[in-house]
């Protein structure tokens, strides 16, 4: 498999590796453009299998920022529902057109929103317990979703926000959980044939710009209003989610 090299190309690359390590730098929810972002140049699945290396590299930064930083309840019962979650996602990946999966990214970025938005118009309530049956489905959706676009942060959002974490408790669940399945994904990835040295090459390229966005994420994370910053990210996925809702919806 040989990716694009045109500067299309290389401009969304650019783009999607800064949000992949603008994510690990704190600020939640930018990653969540990568994936569509690429998918409008390229297939979804050798997106997500160009960034995933560059997902990896950049785990190692959050993974030292929030090593005391976690809740072990969720990542027990979050993980092991990830993984099914991947293998499912593995074992249906050749059942699965460009189109369709276009269509689920659009999909899963417009419930990101529209979960923000329910979010601020319901309001504090009591926090909820880490539930095990709920953990598990939410948790499988996560590491389905993960697999096919790295688009695995609704579903976890929607399990964990209720239990009304502590931020930096909820950013290092976040962070420790997806670094543990990035590298779970790695075998079928492997097995799908989504990885060759070119492929591998444009990663090493993009990951200084990652590393570059980590830094850039963290001086931002300091100085930017949140609300201001969560409007600007849930508006530009809002718009990338429907335009790959239309390229992936079938005509006729």
């Amino acid at each position: 498999m040989t990716m694009p090299e045109t500067l299309l190309f290389w401009i969304t690359a650019t783009v999607a590796a800064f949000f992949v390590g603008a994510t690990k730098g704190g600020l939640p929810a930018v990653a969540m453009l990568s994936v569509p972002l690429l998918s409008l140049v390229m297939s979804p699945l050798e997106g997500a299998a160009l960034l995933l290396p560059v997902y990896i590299v950049s785990d190692i930064y959050g993974l030292w920022i929030y090593r005391r930083s976690f809740s072990r309840r969720n990542l027990y019962i979050l993980f092991p529902a990830g993984l099914i979650g991947i293998v499912a996602a593995w074992l249906l990946a050749g059942w699965t057109d460009d189109d369709a999966v276009r269509l689920a990214v659009g999909i899963v970025g417009l419930g990101f929103v529209a979960m923000r938005m329910w979010t601020r118009i319901r309001g504090a309530s009591e926090p909820h317990p880490a539930r095990v049956p709920q953990g598990l489905f939410w948790g499988a959706i996560s590491g389905f979703t993960s697999f096919v676009a790295h688009a695995g942060g609704p579903a976890f959002q929607i399990y964990v926000i209720p239990q009304q974490l502590p931020k930096m408790v909820f950013a290092g669940t976040s962070t420790i959980l997806f670094a543990l399945l990035n590298l779970a994904k790695v075998p079928p990835y492997i097995a799908l044939d989504l990885f060759d040295v070119h492929q591998l090459r444009q990663a090493a390229i993009l990951t200084p710009i990652a590393v570059f966005g980590a830094w850039i994420g963290y001086r931002i994370t300091q100085i930017l209003p949140e609300r201001l910053f969560f409007f600007a990210v849930e508006a530009a996925l809002l718009v990338l989610s429907l335009l790959l809702i239309r390229a992936g919806w079938p005509m006729g």
